[in-house]
């Protein structure tokens, strides 16, 4: 078990860095999207949309995300569905267990983090991430994908803060959860180099977003849109983000990389 916190330094560069240089060489997709659009022209790209929706199906790595509920689910429960991944490795320290995977004939990269509250000793915040340099798709679709998915109980102190407005609060939520996102991944890294990656990769899609709206705060009145507020990816490509707060629960869903997800409505921020 983990006790001491990690400190970013050379492991963190060299291991972000590799994976991210990695995913430069393969991005080769630009013939690959004008050829798409041309066939949109002639097809009609409602049709080519439908084409697609109907072969991609939806990952299962995420099924022990979606079966934890916050505020429900204990550390027994969640340790008794992710001990029973074999493909997985378990990470854990006091408070925050991780489920990292890796498929390296696939190029497929994900991590289930699930940080509990110390008291109620329920789960208090979940994620799950992944990265997919050869996702499943059609001819001519851009074949990389990134996908977050992040629940979290929201505590008081960033719920009951006097803003200016409702754009600076929902920053300074989406800036909480970026800084509880490092925590967990902090607690859990030195067990494992993977999760030092996905963690790097989380962080580098979550500032990216913050970076955008600290340039225009008016634009984070889309996060709570169903359409969501787009962004530009430094590797993956162009994403979206769609944040919703109900209650002290707020739920995010981000998607980059390929602009189709499957029969799912990616962009759903409900169960």
């Amino acid at each position: 078990m983990i006790r001491k916190r990690y400190k970013r330094g050379s492991q963190f560069v060299k291991y972000t860095t590799s994976y991210l240089t990695d995913l430069r060489k393969k991005a080769l997709r630009d013939i690959k999207l004008t050829a798409l659009l041309c066939f949109c022209v002639v097809c009609g790209c409602s049709y080519v949309e439908m084409q697609v929706r109907s072969v991609l199906p939806p990952y299962e790595d995420a099924s022990i995300y979606r079966r934890i509920q916050l505020k429900e689910s204990t550390s027994a429960d969640v340790l008794t569905d992710i001990t029973k991944l074999d493909s997985e490795l378990l990470s854990q320290s006091k408070s925050v267990v991780a489920s990292q995977g890796m498929k390296k004939k696939t190029h497929k990269l994900w991590l289930t983090l699930v940080a509990f509250d110390e008291n109620e000793l329920t789960v208090k915040r979940k994620s799950f991430f992944i990265v997919d340099e050869k996702a499943e798709s059609v001819p001519l679709v851009p074949r990389r994908k990134l996908e977050l998915d992040i629940e979290m109980v929201l505590d008081s102190e960033v719920l009951d803060e006097p803003y200016a407005n409702e754009n600076a609060r929902r920053i300074a939520i989406l800036r909480s959860v970026l800084e509880d996102s490092r925590r967990d991944v902090d607690e859990v890294a030195p067990d494992n180099k993977m999760i030092v990656v996905c963690g790097g990769l989380i962080n580098q899609t979550l500032t990216t977003v913050l970076q955008k709206l600290e340039e225009s705060p008016v634009l984070a009145s889309k996060l709570s849109k169903s359409g969501g507020l787009g962004f530009d990816h430094i590797t993956i490509g162009k994403g979206t983000i769609v944040m919703n707060v109900t209650d002290d629960i707020v739920k995010i869903k981000v998607r980059s990389g390929s602009f189709v997800w499957g029969p799912e409505d990616p962009f759903s921020v409900t169960e």
